[in-house]
């Protein structure tokens, strides 16, 4: 073998080298520059900006959207108590059917429900609750309830 093609050989593989080498720089270059259409650093920048401003406003509707939920939900029936009773304890009738179930929010805004029921008929009635307390007079088993009611919430 001829010194000639010794050199041109060795040339062969530099140049088949470097055209490996070209080749992987452009695709680390394309990695960096966000695929092949940028076509240079300044309009992947630019792109990166916008990607940026995308995710801040995203960020801020998501804000304002946690906020109202979180309003909303603080008006949303927060704790369910039932009390289950007999009002005529030696007659003979209401065999505990009779109820009190007080639904109150976390703000403790919510209603008192009681049904006493006997044989012959069956009563139900609504009391309003605000902060924790009713204007109306509450039985024995309403209080309960409410009682129940409040300490779930603190829970």
């Amino acid at each position: 073998m001829n010194f000639t093609n010794v050199i041109f050989i060795l040339l062969i593989i530099i140049i088949l080298l470097l055209l490996y080498w070209n080749y992987y720089l452009n695709k680390k270059i394309d990695k960096f520059l966000l695929g092949s259409s940028s076509q240079n650093l300044d309009e992947s920048i630019v792109y990166i900006n916008s990607l940026l401003k995308d995710t801040e406003n995203f960020k801020k509707e998501m804000q304002d959207y946690l906020l109202t939920v979180e309003k909303r939900l603080k008006k949303s029936i927060q704790t369910v108590k039932t009390i289950r009773f007999n009002p005529f304890k030696g007659t003979g009738s209401g065999n505990n059917q009779s109820f009190s179930t007080t639904f109150l929010n976390e703000e403790r805004d919510g209603v008192i429900i009681s049904s006493l029921y006997s044989r012959e008929h069956l009563s139900i009635y609504s009391k309003p609750v605000k902060k924790g307390t009713s204007e109306y007079e509450l039985s024995g088993e309403e209080k309960e309830s409410l009682d129940q009611a409040k300490n779930s919430l603190t829970k």
